[in-house]
């Protein structure tokens, strides 16, 4: 259940708006001393908050002169103002569920550079995680950030409704997920939908555009960080295919009134587990929330299709997870780093972390730990994670305004109201490069 964080940190006498001057912190302190550092993070679920203070209990007996503080259900925005405002009551180690905010925390010096401590302390990043993992936790050679497990998209399928439609295996290629969404689309005697094969619809659940996209492995900007979206051929292509699943199955305003059907993605309504679709795109979390709410119907995993002309590339997915990191005002950043070190390349606390909460490690050693959640429909999910062609967002000095302004533009190209493509796009690519440009001065 969430909380009202503003009321929380307010009674912890934390003011987080109106101080221009942050206080500077310090790498001096002595990490072997009696201190007290504060951990903020997004957790919020009883079980998650439970697996993340079971993760400070190990820290702490490891560590018995540091005492953890931690505070829970945080959002980026709250950190930024407390970062801001500096201030005793402002966290020492922070995390973000936001990939693409790091180059933001990079770039504004909010959060501290991490390569200093992990060179004094032996850590040879390359070594320890995944390259694509490692990539979005640093911004223009700033490593402000480590990730802090991780989250890849696959496909969710209905295996009681693959054998009523005679479909033996999941779709490998977009023109096999239109098919195959086609054959799995029952209508009642009325023409409303009984079930639909898969709903493409941007505004579904996790189906924000940027994570389809994905299976085409696109390339948002140039070297010179101006967008090119309009420029890279597989975005039209990306859209023409989307275009193409929402006609297969009788168009967007139809599509769109069935979705209003649909009950919360956290909940027992889930579309999928009410079997209203099909074949769904989600997280490797949601096989543990199918558990749970038994589902009814027998259900497997898959990685999501590839475009048909990148067919060598299927077991690919779109990446991303919570990164970790330290505040610039902490006056004990060698403690906050030693519960930062611990949280994020300790084999055996990332493991026993993914297993509690089911997402995916994110160090080479945990993914290939004998320890790790064996179940197959998990597994998945972790090769897609080690897959070489699955990709996450590329940071930005703007956070994640590029993705609110692709899915602005895709919400208006699946309804219809973009007539001409091509022209689209490369207003798109402006509307980027202005709201870039905007952020720098």
């Amino acid at each position: 259940m969430r909380i009202c964080l503003s009321v929380a940190l307010a009674g912890a006498g934390l003011l987080i708006s109106g101080c221009a001057n942050p206080s500077v912190g310090s790498d001096r302190d002595d990490p072997t001393q009696p201190v007290t550092i504060k951990f903020w993070h997004g957790w919020s679920d009883p079980g998650e908050v439970k697996a993340v203070n079971d993760s400070i209990a190990r820290f702490e007996k490891l560590h018995p002169n540091i005492k953890v503080k931690a505070i829970g259900n945080v959002t980026d925005e709250t950190v930024n103002q407390a970062l801001r405002a500096g201030g005793d009551d402002a966290p020492d180690v922070v995390s973000s569920f936001t990939t693409n905010s790091v180059g933001q925390f990079c770039s504004s010096g909010m959060w501290a550079d991490l390569d200093p401590f992990m060179k004094k302390t032996g850590v040879a990043k390359e070594k320890v995680f995944p390259k694509t993992l490692l990539d979005y936790t640093r911004y223009q050679g700033t490593q402000c950030a480590l990730p802090l497990l991780a989250d890849s998209y696959g496909l969710y399928y209905n295996k009681d409704a693959f054998r009523k439609a005679g479909i033996e295996r999941p779709p490998h290629t977009m023109s096999e997920l239109k098919h195959d969404a086609e054959k799995l689309t029952r209508r009642t005697a009325k023409g409303s939908y009984e079930q639909l094969g898969f709903m493409p619809n941007f505004r579904l659940y996790q189906n924000s555009p940027d994570r389809l996209f994905a299976q085409w492995g696109p390339t948002y900007f140039d070297k010179n960080g101006k967008a090119q979206l309009a420029k890279d051929p597989v975005t039209k292509q990306f859209f023409t295919t989307a275009l193409g699943l929402i006609d297969a199955q009788g168009g967007y305003a139809a599509m769109e009134k069935f979705r209003t059907t649909f009950g919360d993605e956290m909940s027992t309504q889930n579309a999928f587990l009410t079997q209203k679709v099909a074949m769904h795109m989600d997280g490797e979390w949601r096989g543990l929330m199918l558990r749970k709410d038994k589902a009814k119907f027998d259900w497997d995993t898959a990685p999501m299709p590839v475009p048909d002309d990148q067919e060598d590339t299927y077991g690919r997915g779109y990446l991303t997870g919570t990164v970790a990191g330290i505040s610039h005002s902490s006056k004990h950043q060698n403690a906050a780093w030693e519960l930062v070190k611990f949280l994020t390349v300790d084999t055996d606390q990332v493991v026993r972390f993914a297993n509690a909460i089911h997402n995916i490690p994110s160090t080479n050693a945990a993914l290939t730990s004998p320890k790790l959640d064996a179940d197959p429909t998990f597994r998945t999910f972790l090769d897609i994670a080690a897959n070489r062609h699955s990709t996450a967002l590329p940071p930005s000095n703007n956070g994640g305004q590029y993705v609110t302004s692709l899915q602005d533009f895709s919400y208006n190209v699946e309804s219809g109201k973009v007539p001409d493509l091509d022209k689209g796009l490369r207003e798109l690519d402006a509307q980027i490069d202005a709201d870039n440009l905007q952020s720098e001065n």
